[in-house]
């Protein structure tokens, strides 16, 4: 499982990012962002809370936006747990509204054979949900993660409450384990829009939650867990690797790097 392209093929922005410097996030979506000597009012794509981050002085890299009818002058796009002055920084993308357009990206260039091959179609409905893809006939569900964020040692973290609500996850593994009644694969894929270790559910105190007994019944079904991990910078988007994920187990081997 090494395709050979997958750094080499990038989806690619229209225009370059541009690099800021964010300075608050008064609500969940909206940023304050410092570039070129100015404060620009931007989009913030990510609805859900940035891991344990404190959203202030991180730098960004962000999109202006087109036309006018938005209301904010630029997306952020992905951060940096960098030091604003390092170059050659590492990012972590946040537009998870854009993750199902990368996967697209990649599925159509066939770079996820041993996931999933064929023709690629979005939002295909099953049952009462609409499943992001139907590739060949593997349904393809896509998850981008931003809730847990590797933060360096030094960085100041804001503790919050662990997420015990997975309402939309759980209705997708059910619709997806119906999928397999009638002879399909089921795919969860869990995206990454950077170099992510190997997903692994929280420890519950031996506790058994909701989460965690979808994914088991889904499981006994034949429903795949695959996770990708991608990388954003400044021009575009690279797809670093790919494997299955039993993300029910406590160990597993890191995939390797695509080269």
């Amino acid at each position: 499982m090494e395709p050979t392209e997958g750094a080499r093929v990038a989806y690619r922005f229209p225009e370059r990012l541009e690099e800021g410097v964010v300075l608050a996030r008064p609500n969940r979506f909206i940023m304050t962002v410092s570039a070129g000597g100015r404060t620009l009012r931007c989009h913030c794509p990510a609805t859900v809370r940035l891991g344990e981050l404190r959203v202030s002085d991180i730098p960004c890299l962000f999109s202006r936006a087109k036309g006018g009818s938005r209301k904010t002058e630029a997306t952020v796009e992905a951060i940096s747990l960098d030091p604003p002055r390092k170059r050659n920084k590492s990012w972590v993308g946040i537009n998870q509204s854009a993750a199902n357009r990368y996967v697209e990206f990649f599925l159509r260039a066939g770079l996820m054979p041993e996931m999933a091959s064929g023709e690629v179609r979005r939002e295909v409905r099953l049952g009462s949900s609409r499943i992001d893809f139907l590739v060949g006939s593997t349904y393809v569900e896509v998850k981008t993660p931003l809730t847990v964020i590797p933060m360096p040692a030094g960085l100041e973290r804001v503790k919050r409450p662990r997420l015990e609500s997975f309402d939309r996850l759980i209705k997708h593994m059910g619709e997806l384990g119906s999928a397999l009644g009638r002879g399909g694969r089921a795919v969860i894929l869990l995206c990454y829009l950077y170099d992510a270790e190997p997903f692994r559910v929280p420890a519950t105190d031996g506790r058994d939650t909701p989460v965690l007994s979808a994914a088991r019944r889904a499981v006994e079904r034949g429903m795949e867990r695959w996770q990708v991990n991608l990388r954003v910078d400044a021009g575009g988007v690279a797809m670093l690797r790919y494997f299955r994920n039993d993300f029910l187990a406590r160990d597993a081997p890191r995939a390797p790097r695509i080269p």
